[in-house]
């Protein structure tokens, strides 16, 4: 798929889960100030996904231009009837051109063709705009918690899609 952008999405190749993780450690960090404890979960959501990868029930995507990464999110077997949508992010400078939702969408179409009869994602209430994509996709809140985790008081949410 390539946008009029100048964007296209692919499936992950050697390296991009690397590079994905460690974006999203420095995003959060500078943004958020969550540091070695978010990046620590983070390197261990990707190194799980990369050891244990199961084809044709889990994928990872990266939008690109120009071969620039531009953005990536994974999608997690969490069971037999349930996916688990992880490590969405866009780059700051590709915010606002379609590459978030296309990421969403993505999931949602691999999950259906993978047989998956729902979709289940954790998220912080801070993170706005990907709370925007996901009830955009239909997602709905399950539950919510106050956590610190990351060194200070956050919400984190429970979403789900039925599919």
């Amino acid at each position: 798929m390539t946008d009029a952008a100048g964007w296209s999405l692919r499936t992950f190749r050697s390296g991009d889960l690397g590079h994905i993780a460690a974006r999203q450690a420095a995003l959060y960090d500078e943004h958020w100030g969550w540091g070695r404890p978010m990046e620590a979960m983070i390197y261990d959501i990707a190194g799980r996904f990369l050891r244990d990868f199961k084809d044709g029930r889990e994928q990872c995507w990266v939008a690109e231009r120009d071969g620039q990464m531009m953005g990536g999110v994974f999608l997690c077997e969490e069971d037999r009837e349930t996916a688990r949508l992880r490590l969405l992010y866009v780059e700051p400078e590709a915010r606002g051109m379609g590459i978030g939702m296309a990421l969403v969408r993505q999931c949602t179409a691999f999950a259906r063709e993978a047989g998956y009869v729902r979709i289940v994602l954790m998220t912080h209430a801070v993170l706005d705009s990907a709370r925007k994509l996901y009830v955009a996709e239909g997602y709905t809140l399950t539950g919510s918690e106050e956590q610190d985790d990351f060194g200070k008081p956050e919400t984190t949410e429970h979403w789900m899609l039925e599919l």
